[in-house]
């Protein structure tokens, strides 16, 4: 079946949030008396949440109401600076508006609450462009199960064979192939030296957005 609808992750592969979630970060260990951490380090685990971003900065020992109280402070600071360096990755504008263009549809399927995705897509100026934006609480599953996906297919009028789901994550990768959509791996998104996108079963890869645009036109022929 012909595509009609390009599905995103958001972290890590529509928008390069590293630089804020990382600011997040260093300030909580900052206000914990603790030093800050390389933003190499703290990268790689952007996509797989606060709470992976919170065990890295302080380990997996701390005390639930302790944890949840650094969990608190971390997302005060980074909703307050959720676009602060958020950008677009490069290639991503043009992107978008080649599969306008081409009469195709768009949106975001993430795992991030939509008390974040909201501001996020809103301060991106993208959300009166997409069709469809599932967040991490719209419904009672997230990635890697299909139900998301399927919300989105459903929300912008398309049958899950004529999507093509883009993430960063091997979870990404299985949500699209458990809901029976086509899958690429954004290679240039926060995967960490011990992923090994080659075996998460996806239909290809891509270096930099704009060879999404390839790999259609490849598909097409």
């Amino acid at each position: 079946m012909p595509l009609r609808t390009i599905l995103f992750d958001l972290d890590g592969t529509l928008a390069d949030t590293a630089p804020d979630l990382a600011y997040a970060l260093n300030r909580t260990l900052e206000h914990a008396g603790q030093a800050p951490l390389p933003f190499d380090v703290i990268r790689p685990v952007v996509s797989h949440g606060g709470t992976a971003l919170l065990h890295l900065g302080f380990g997996h020992e701390l005390p639930e109401d302790e944890f949840d109280c650094l969990r608190d402070f971390f997302l005060d600071i980074y909703h307050s600076n959720i676009t602060r360096g958020t950008r677009l990755f490069p290639g991503m504008t043009e992107l978008l508006a080649e599969i306008e263009t081409r009469g195709l549809n768009w949106g975001v399927v993430t795992n991030k609450p939509t008390w974040l995705t909201d501001p996020l897509m809103a301060g991106l100026d993208l959300a009166d462009r997409a069709i469809t934006v599932v967040s991490g609480d719209t419904l009672p599953e997230r990635k890697p199960h299909p139900a998301p996906m399927l919300l989105a297919c459903n929300e912008a009028g398309s049958a899950a064979a004529e999507c093509l789901y883009l993430g960063d994550a091997e979870r990404d990768i299985a949500a699209g192939r458990n809901a029976g959509m086509a899958t690429l791996v954004a290679l240039y998104g926060y995967i960490g030296s011990e992923d090994h996108p080659a075996d998460w079963g996806a239909d290809g890869e891509v270096n930099a957005p704009l060879d999404l645009l390839h790999w259609l036109d490849r598909r097409i022929a």
